[in-house]
């Protein structure tokens, strides 16, 4: 594609440079030889938009060596915390310089509507960045209580090499969230992007070695997750495994940890996500507003997804037509266009998979208000922003996740009944409501098990607040946060005798 130290690229230019095929993406690491290369396809046309590396287990080796290396040497876990945050700041501001660059990046990798990525998924890339950079003073260690015959202290080391596994939806935002808090307290961290979006991690870290981050300390190797994913959850030397991705393959990494060394692992994973609306819920434009996009945003590729609409019967009526009308303004097309607000499935697989579900949904009985088809342009994986009404607590499509614009509508008459159909789930990741009663705010965000409970609006926090998941939907940690900053650290007792 381009050298790290070339001019930032418009939107326009990279989007050229896809329809000549010329976009790459190789691995990154120090001492490996090149790896072969297989075509690298759009979902927006499937068109072949470059190349990409397909590595091996003999790379993950070779770039764990050297992460090991670098960390053992001190080259970047020893460099005063301020001199780490001023090569993390450096880092922010030349992604702020490309960030047009890695949106059409992530939009033609992706599929992603390009708004959403210039407006939304960048400046989230680059305010993560900016936020970790500014916590690496912050983080203190503390004095034990102990008597007068000893006196103690507890710190917080760099826990070693750190292996972090990206999911596809959201490429330049997840490798901020797990980049960011591992590079920052001082670990060597080895990237594996998923194999369908490999292009904006490719091109901050060519941006990371610029600013000065040392190529050992961030490496990447692009491939399959049943090779290099694989080889990573296995490997001996790896001391810690971030996976976000399917709660299917998050059970894998608890496999390799058990079979290997013990690894730490933590997983960000599935979800099905309740939005309750109660009987004083004011339905205005911001709350409806707040409701699609729970349901829609990033063509409902999102594992915080509010998928189970659970509505009073009293408002349904009134809360479908508003549902219906506002979601006509929802411009189904090629990501491209600025005006998009929904682009394709990621891939042939993922399309037949949520075309499947909503033949399941009418065939069990759930009467479709709305959508239920795929439009036939460009690559085909296009579905329209469905609605299901009718939907009961068994039905499959109340159960499992879609990850594709499905949502499903379920009645209640109780606040009781809300809550128990709410936490009638395998998953606990998120969970928005709307009422205007405080008491029953308060009841119902303590009843809820779920990581983020957002009131009258839809929201995943930000890099302020802890992000993860109940049950199925999470385990081992937290990204976001100063919480995030203790998964890629080691607790040390120093007791001193007087």
């Amino acid at each position: 594609m381009t050298t790290a130290n070339s001019s930032p690229l418009s939107v326009q230019q990279v989007f050229e440079l896809a329809k000549q095929g010329k976009l790459f993406a190789g691995n990154l690491i120090v001492g490996g030889k090149p790896a072969k290369t297989v075509d690298n396809t759009t979902p927006i046309d499937n068109s072949v938009i470059g190349q990409i590396a397909d590595g091996t287990a003999d790379d993950v080796d070779v770039a764990v060596k050297a992460a090991r290396e670098c960390f053992e040497s001190g080259e970047w876990k020893d460099k005063h915390p301020a001199e780490r945050k001023r090569i993390m700041q450096a880092w922010a501001r030349l992604l702020e310089a490309h960030k047009d660059e890695l949106s059409a990046l992530d939009c033609i990798d992706a599929g992603k509507p390009i708004s959403e990525c210039l407006n939304t998924d960048l400046p989230a890339t680059i305010e993560t960045f900016n936020w970790y950079a500014e916590s690496v003073d912050k983080v203190f260690g503390k004095v034990a209580p102990t008597g007068t015959d000893a006196f103690s202290w507890v710190v917080k080391e760099p826990i070693g090499v750190v292996g972090a596994v990206l999911p596809w939806n959201f490429p330049a935002q997840m490798f901020a969230w797990k980049v960011a808090p591992a590079l920052i307290m001082g670990n060597s961290v080895i990237v594996k992007p998923a194999e369908l979006t490999s292009l904006s991690a490719y091109r901050m870290i060519e941006l990371a070695y610029q600013a000065g981050v040392p190529k050992a300390a961030l490496q990447m190797v692009c491939g399959r997750g049943e090779t290099v994913g694989q080889a990573i959850g296995l490997h001996p030397d790896i001391d810690v495994v971030s996976f976000t991705g399917s709660t299917e393959v998050g059970r894998l990494f608890l496999q390799y940890s058990a079979q290997s060394n013990l690894k730490e692992i933590v997983l960000e994973l599935g979800g099905k996500s309740p939005q309750i609306v109660f009987d004083d819920a004011i339905l205005d434009d911001d709350a409806i507003d707040n409701m699609l996009a729970a349901a829609f945003w990033n063509m409902s590729e999102n594992c915080s997804c509010g998928s189970r609409l659970l509505v009073h019967h009293s408002k349904k009526a009134e809360l479908l037509a508003k549902l219906t009308e506002k979601l006509g303004a929802w411009q189904l097309g090629d990501p491209r266009d600025e005006n998009v607000s929904l682009g394709p499935m990621i891939e042939q697989a993922h399309f037949d998979k949520v075309m499947n579900h909503i033949k399941t949904a009418q065939n069990e009985g759930a009467k479709l208000i709305t959508g239920g088809h795929s439009v036939n342009i460009g690559s085909g994986w296009y579905v329209e922003p469905t609605i299901f009404d009718e939907v009961d607590s068994q039905m499959t499509l109340f159960k499992q996740e879609v990850f594709g614009p499905v949502l499903a509508v379920t009645t209640f008459d109780v606040d009781n009944d809300a809550i128990a159909l709410a936490n009638d789930s395998d998953y606990g990741l998120a969970a928005s409501f709307y009422t205007q009663n405080l008491g029953r705010a308060l009841k119902v965000a303590n009843a809820i098990k779920a990581g983020t409970v957002s009131i009258n609006g839809f929201s995943e926090g930000d890099i302020t607040t802890p992000f993860g998941g109940y049950k199925q939907s999470g385990f081992g940690g937290r990204d976001n946060g100063l919480e995030a900053l203790e998964q890629y650290c080691q607790t040390k007792t120093v007791w001193v005798v007087r």
